[in-house]
C-alpha cells in the first residue's frame, strides 16, 4: 500500500517540513543572526557599525518592493522551485559575503537577501500551508514560523564560535554551503505546489468522496483580489500589520531599556532570551488557538502583548517583572507571522489567498522599516517608557481592527 493513503502519514507534513527547514536555517541565519557580525565586519572594514546596519534595511525595503508582485508570481509559476531558486540566491550570496571588501557589496547583498525573503520569510509557508491544509492550519503555521526564533537562539552562539575561531569571513562561507547542500536540494527534491502534484486532497478535507470538480470549487473558495481590494476591511488588515509589527520591533529596544534602569548587560540578556521564549512559544499555542478561534487568537496576542509592556512599564527596576513582560510581550511579536496570515485567510478565503496576502504582508515590512529606526529617535528625545506606551496603543488599535474584522466576515456569512 503507497504510505501517502495510510491515515498516519500525509505528504503535508513534508510540506511543513520543508517550510521549517526554510524558516529555521535560512531566515535564522539571515535575519536572527545579522547582529553577531555587526562589530566584527565594521572594525575589520574600517567602518562605522551604523553605516553597516544599512544593509538591513535595505533587506527591508527590497522585500516591500518586491512583496508588491510577489503574490502574482507565485500563483502563476511555481512555488517549489520559485523557493529553491531564492534559497540558491542566498546561498551564493553567503558566500559572496565572505569575500567583501567594501560596504556597497553589503547593500547589494541586503538587495538579493530581500527579494529572496519576499518568497522564503513572508509568503511562502503561509501559501503553501494554505494550500495543503483545510484543517489545523494554525498549528502548523506555528511551528514554522517558529522556526526563525529556534534558528536565532541555535545559531548565533554557533556564529559567536566560528567568528571567533575563523573569522567572519569563514562564518559567512560555512552559513552558503550549509544553505547550498543542505536546504536547497531538500526544496528542490520535497517541495510540491498542490496536493494535486501527489495525487492526494488536502490535509483535512471533510468529504473523501467529493469528486474532482467539487474539490477544486472548495479549494478556490473565498474573495477574489479584484473584490478584497474594493472592502474595507482589506484596509483595516493593512492597519493591522503594519501596526502589530511596529509594535512589536519593541522587542530590539528590551536590552538597552533594562541596561538604563541600572541591570547589567548579563541580566539585560536573560529579559531578551526571556522575549525569544515568549515568541517560539507563543507562535506555537498561537497557531493551536487559531485552529479553533481566529477572534481568540487575535485577542490573545494583543491582549498578552499589551499586558508584557505594562509589566516592564510599572516593573520598578524589579528583574523578575521585566523577565515576565519581555516573555508575554514576545507573543506579541508572534502574532506578526501568525495571527496575520490566518486572520488573512479567514476573512479572504484561498481563492487568491497569495496575491492578497503579499499586499497586506507589505505593510509588514514597512512597520518593521519605519519603526526600527522611529522609535530609537523618540526614544532619544523622550524614553524607553514613552515608545512602550506607544506600543501599547498600537496593539489595542490591532485587536480591534482585527476582532472587528472577524465580526464582519462571520456578520455577512450568516446572512448569505
Amino acid at each position: 500500500m503507497d504510505i501517502l493513503n495510510k491515515k498516519s502519514f500525509h505528504y503535508g507534513h513534508v510540506i511543513v517540513l520543508c517550510c521549517f527547514l526554510i524558516m529555521f536555517v535560512i531566515v535564522g541565519l539571515v535575519m536572527s543572526c545579522a547582529g553577531i557580525f555587526y562589530k566584527p565586519v565594521s572594525s575589520d572594514l574600517g567602518i562605522e557599525v551604523g553605516t553597516l546596519s544599512i544593509y538591513m534595511s535595505v533587506n527591508f525595503l527590497s522585500s516591500t518592493l518586491t512583496l508588491s508582485i510577489a503574490g502574482k508570481l507565485m500563483e502563476r509559476y511555481s512555488v517549489r522551485w520559485i523557493l529553491t531558486i531564492c534559497s540558491l540566491i542566498i546561498a551564493i550570496t553567503f558566500i559572496g559575503m565572505s569575500r567583501f571588501n567594501s560596504v556597497w557589496q553589503f547593500y547589494i547583498a541586503g538587495t538579493l537577501f530581500g527579494i529572496s525573503l519576499a518568497f522564503l520569510m513572508y509568503l511562502g509557508f503561509p501559501t503553501l500551508l494554505n494550500r495543503w491544509f483545510k484543517s489545523r492550519m494554525g498549528i502548523f503555521i506555528g511551528i514554522c514560523s517558529a522556526g526563525s526564533g529556534i534558528g536565532g537562539v541555535l545559531f548565533n552562539p554557533i556564529a559567536g564560535y566560528l567568528i571567533t575561531i575563523y573569522g567572519w569571513r569563514m562564518t559567512y562561507l560555512i552559513f552558503g554551503l550549509a544553505i547550498f547542500f543542505i536546504v536547497t536540494p531538500v526544496l528542490a527534491l520535497l517541495l510540491r505546489d498542490y496536493p494535486k502534484d501527489k495525487g492526494i486532497k488536502p490535509y483535512g478535507e471533510e468529504n473523501k468522496n467529493m469528486d474532482n470538480a467539487s474539490l477544486t470549487k472548495k479549494n478556490i473558495d473565498g474573495v477574489t483580489y479584484s473584490k478584497a481590494i474594493k472592502m474595507p476591511i482589506f484596509y483595516g488588515l493593512i492597519a493591522f500589520a503594519f501596526l502589530i509589527n511596529a509594535a512589536a520591533t519593541l522587542n530590539i529596544f528590551l536590552p538597552t531599556f533594562v541596561q538604563t534602569t541600572g541591570f547589567s548587560v548579563e541580566q539585560s540578556s536573560l529579559v531578551a532570551s526571556s522575549a525569544m521564549i515568549g515568541v517560539t512559544v507563543g507562535k506555537v499555542l498561537l497557531g493551536m488557538i487559531n485552529d479553533h478561534s481566529a477572534f481568540w487568537g487575535t485577542v490573545t496576542t494583543t491582549g498578552l502583548g499589551i499586558v508584557g509592556l505594562g509589566l516592564l512599564l510599572i516593573g520598578s527596576n524589579m528583574l523578575f517583572m521585566y523577565i515576565g513582560g519581555s516573555f508575554l510581550f514576545g507573543w506579541a511579536y508572534a502574532g506578526v507571522t501568525v495571527q496575520t496570515p490566518m486572520l488573512v485567510r479567514h476573512v479572504f478565503g484561498n481563492k487568491n489567498y497569495a496575491q492578497i496576502y503579499s499586499n497586506i504582508s507589505m505593510a509588514i515590512a514597512i512597520g518593521g522599516a519605519i519603526a526600527a529606526g522611529g522609535w530609537g529617535l523618540i526614544a532619544d528625545v523622550s524614553s524607553y517608557k514613552t515608545i512602550f506606551s506607544i506600543g501599547i496603543v498600537f496593539l489595542f488599535i490591532s485587536g480591534f481592527i482585527g476582532s472587528y474584522s472577524i465580526t464582519q466576515k462571520n456578520s455577512r456569512t450568516s446572512t448569505k
